[in-house]
């Protein structure tokens, strides 16, 4: 389907849809991103593959250098980076900041650039342990998103979280796809990285 066969079954957006678009981080979206412990990062290698990778720590882990310049710290994780090397490949990122009970989200959308300047390392360390690396962000576009998708999904309602016991374990999970390790050891290798590994 193309452009002009889309237009065909979408309404126009509105105005005010389109005036919220920002080319830089105001007060609010700088405020919103404080407050933000966990984002969604969205990167596509050359070839135009894409990925997306949950990123989070405490609140305001993405510092705001400037309006125009946000840092995402690289915490220890699965070391396959597919979303670094995405980045170095092709600086096209996007990022869906999320706060724990506000079904509105936060969209940024600019140029990454992976630093590992000690200086800038060092000022985002965490327990004196800097990050490998970190995700310099070129704002582009910033635009808050209405909470639809968060209000139809019930995200943030207790009763509807209860669901994360119907789901197996990582541990489990990994034992059945990769056929190469017990549930067991999985289990232990999962709780060993969430408990002494995460920065």
């Amino acid at each position: 389907m193309n452009s002009p066969a889309l237009e065909s079954i979408y309404a126009t957006p509105s105005e005010l849809a389109i005036a919220k678009q920002l080319d830089h981080v105001d007060a609010h979206a700088a405020h919103f991103i404080a407050q933000s412990p966990f984002l969604v990062l969205a990167t596509s290698d050359s070839e135009g593959r894409c990925d997306a990778s949950p990123r989070g720590d405490a609140p305001g882990f993405v510092r705001v250098a400037s309006e125009r310049l946000l840092q995402l710290p690289d915490r220890p994780g699965n070391n396959r980076v597919d979303s670094l090397r995405n980045a170095t490949a092709n600086p096209g990122v996007g990022l869906l900041f999320f706060v724990p009970g506000v079904i509105e989200t936060l969209r940024v959308n600019g140029r990454g650039r992976l630093s590992t300047e000690p200086t800038l390392l060092a000022r985002l360390a965490v327990d004196g342990k800097p990050p490998r690396s970190v995700l310099e962000i070129e704002v582009e576009e910033v635009y808050f998103h209405c909470g639809k998708a968060l209000k139809r999904s019930r995200l943030w309602e207790p009763v509807d979280q209860a669901r994360a016991g119907s789901v197996p374990s990582l541990g489990r999970i990994l034992a059945d796809q990769t056929g190469r390790i017990s549930a067991g050891e999985a289990e232990a290798r999962v709780r060993d990285a969430y408990d002494r590994h995460l920065y």
